[in-house]
């Protein structure tokens, strides 16, 4: 008896070790797979620092951190060029914040969107305050997509933009700049898309016709895109395939300065059109770029030109839009630890198709509109050291610029001939995340 009851024990102990071990191994077996979130949120940005100074007095931008070309040469009683100073500045303005989000799909389409910012400011007054860069949706299918909010411009190629340590970008000689857009992309073939898009100036804008009434509406920041019911229209092919990214593009933009002139009722615009080609070959030791474009009235790309404005008696002011011509290319090495580059731009003032005029309105010329910029030459040395997310990167760079005296088209003439340049020596540190 007592025998047959160990044995009993030892089978119920052994039917409910069985019992519990079943069920858990069927439990992982039928238990359904997590749920696939919704929605993805992922933040990211840049703790910048720039050290640098000038030997020259520039053009600039918010307190020297972003150069543009030496200012001509301004004699004092004694014959001292009163430009031929230095100026000197540590900033941390250009850190920037951003977040990307990802939700479920909308019709179809993958949907993503970004939201960016930094402290550099919309203007001298508001430096250090945050500034809108990025906030757009994105809604891609496999062969077309949507991209509808601020962005760059369809003329700055992220994939091909100067990689130099300077905040400028390769300004002058690159454009740069975002605007409110919508953007049609279409995937031709694996390596061919064609993209098309209608812009509104916004952030960076054409030059704002002086000289009216203070209560005109016509005076805001923007009001030349505002006048007019035609936005920005651009298009351009893009080539990838392996270590070669290259693309060509065509814009054309109507701007209307104002809606009343002179007194009278106006819907004169400025109708200017530019073409660009870029390239890019790299490799895991190095890479190359190259960008030309050559248009009119390129103010909002933070380039040289802008238009010309011609009063006619009795009737209202007339516009023609200034060319310029610029190009650049940079040889830079892609490894990580330790990387130099070089970078050359040049950019060229060719005037417009006016024979007289009475005001510039533009970037590149003096206060009184009688001297001018005929062209700028840049070029720029550095070395990155990075570790991880964090990069050191010394970099020197002089600029050039050419002036003289502004001729009937608002183009450079050969009088009173001026060269002048500034060395800008600078330091980067940066932790990204």
């Amino acid at each position: 008896m007592k025998n047959q009851f160990l044995f009993l024990c030892l089978s119920m102990l052994t039917g409910f070790a069985q019992n519990q071990s079943q069920p858990a191994a069927t439990a992982s077996n039928t238990a359904p797979a997590a749920p696939a979130k919704d929605w993805e949120t992922t933040v990211y940005g840049s703790i910048r620092t720039d050290y640098m100074g000038d030997t020259r007095k520039m053009a600039q931008v918010r307190e020297y951190n972003l150069d543009l070309y030496p200012l001509d040469e301004s004699l004092d009683a004694n014959g001292t060029d009163i430009n031929k100073a230095g100026a000197y500045n540590f900033l941390s303005i250009t850190t920037k914040f951003g977040v990307k989000v990802k939700g479920p799909d909308v019709w179809g389409a993958k949907v993503n969107g970004t939201l960016e910012g930094d402290f550099f400011g919309n203007t001298e007054s508001t430096i250090g305050l945050f500034r809108l860069r990025h906030a757009f949706v994105n809604l891609d299918w496999k062969k077309t997509g949507v991209l509808l909010g601020q962005t760059w411009y369809p003329t700055f190629i992220p994939e091909v933009m100067p990689g130099v340590a300077n905040f400028n970008t390769g300004i002058l000689f690159n454009p740069f700049g975002w605007s409110t857009q919508a953007r049609f992309k279409w995937h031709v073939n694996p390596h061919v898309t064609a993209i098309f898009t209608a812009y509104k100036e916004r952030e960076f804008t054409t030059p704002t016709v002086i000289g009216t009434a203070p209560t005109n509406s016509d005076l805001s920041q923007n009001s030349a895109s505002i006048n007019s019911p035609i936005p920005s229209l651009n298009a351009q092919m893009q080539y990838k395939k392996g270590h070669w990214f290259a693309g060509a593009g065509f814009e054309f933009k109507s701007m209307q300065p104002l809606s009343k002139s002179n007194g009278l009722a106006t819907s004169e615009k400025v109708n200017s059109q530019s073409v660009y080609g870029y390239f890019k070959y790299a490799n895991d030791q190095f890479g190359i770029k190259a960008y030309g474009i050559y248009g009119g009235n390129t103010y909002n790309m933070v380039m040289l030109g802008g238009y010309a404005g011609t009063n006619h008696v009795g009737g209202v002011e007339t516009y023609d839009p200034i060319k310029v011509h610029a190009l650049w290319f940079e040889l830079y090495s892609t490894k990580k630890a330790i990387a130099p580059g070089l970078f050359i731009g040049y950019t060229k003032n060719d005037g417009s198709t006016a024979d007289a005029f009475n005001t510039l309105y533009g970037r590149g010329y003096s206060a009184t509109g009688t001297r001018g910029v005929d062209h700028v030459f840049r070029t720029s040395g550095r070395v990155s050291f990075q570790q991880n997310k964090f990069s050191i990167t010394p970099e020197v760079e002089y600029t050039s610029a050419l002036w003289g005296d502004v001729i009937g088209n608002g183009a450079i003439g050969n009088n009173h001939l001026q060269l002048v340049g500034n060395v800008r020596f600078l330091i980067l540190c940066m932790y990204s995340f």
